[in-house]
This record gives structure tokens, sequence and C-alpha cells, in this order.
């Protein structure tokens, strides 16, 4: 289920998003890794937690990455998405994402992120902090590897 998402800024957040990868960029010197646990959305009236890895790399700054265990993939390998950053910013405050990853707001403590695949569709459920942590380690100067 791995695919790259293209979910390119509207006109009026494209200037943003372009100075802040810019300060991004002078700002972070090392790649950032969260480790998390989020919840898969199903049927099942219970929730299936699992270990998630938020990553972020000075490299690809207007990118974030969501890596999934191998034990979830049919193939027994990573499950990694990469989508733009800015998208998950703009999906911690209001719907967002028309492609292959979509992000909105679930309450005030919680996101959902929702990736879609050939295979079929996705949804998970973040800590919104967790999330918001996460994205403050990106801009944040001297940044260190989790």
């Amino acid at each position: 289920m791995s695919a790259t998402a293209e979910n390119p800024p509207g006109p009026a957040t494209a200037t943003a998003a372009t100075a802040t990868a810019a300060t991004a960029t002078a700002a972070v010197t090392t790649a950032v890794e969260e480790r998390v646990t989020a919840r898969v959305i199903s049927d099942d009236p219970l929730y299936r937690k699992i270990p998630v890895a938020l990553r972020f790399a000075p490299a690809e700054p207007l990118a974030v990455r969501i890596v999934f265990p191998a034990g979830l993939s049919p193939e027994g390998t990573d499950n990694e998405w990469v989508f733009p950053r800015a998208l998950l910013e703009a999906g911690l405050q209001a719907p967002s994402g028309t492609g292959d990853v979509r992000i909105w707001p679930c309450g005030r403590v919680q996101a959902v992120v929702e990736f879609h695949s050939p295979e079929g569709v996705a949804v998970i459920q973040f800590d919104s902090a967790a999330l918001r942590r996460f994205l403050r380690r990106t801009y944040a100067p001297a940044t260190r590897s989790a």
C-alpha cells in the first residue's frame, strides 16, 4: 500500500509553504523521527493499536513520512507514505487533501489520516498532540534524531 501522495498546496498557501520550507531548510540539520501509537479505524468495535514512525529528512524539507511496520503489510515490508508536510499541518486544523492522503481533525485531541491505494483504504487515528510535537521538531534548530 506504499504511495507518494500528490497534494500540492493551493495558491494561497504556496507562498507560505515556500517561505516555511526555506526557514526549515536553514534550521533543521538532522533527521527527525518520532515513534507514536496510532489506532486503526475499522468496523470492529475495538480499535487496533499499531506502532508508527513519523519521519522528516532535511534533504526533503517539504515532505514528511509515515511508516507502518512490516507486520501490517501482506508483503512483509515496511509500508511508507510520503506526502507534503503542509498537508499534515493543514489537516490538523481542517479537512485537507484530495489525493492518496487525506487528513482531518477528529474532536479536540485526535486527527484522522486516510490512506488510499489500489489495494484499498486505511483509516488511522492519531493523537493530535503527537503530530504537532513531530511538526514542531521538524522546524526546530539543531534537531536531533529520536
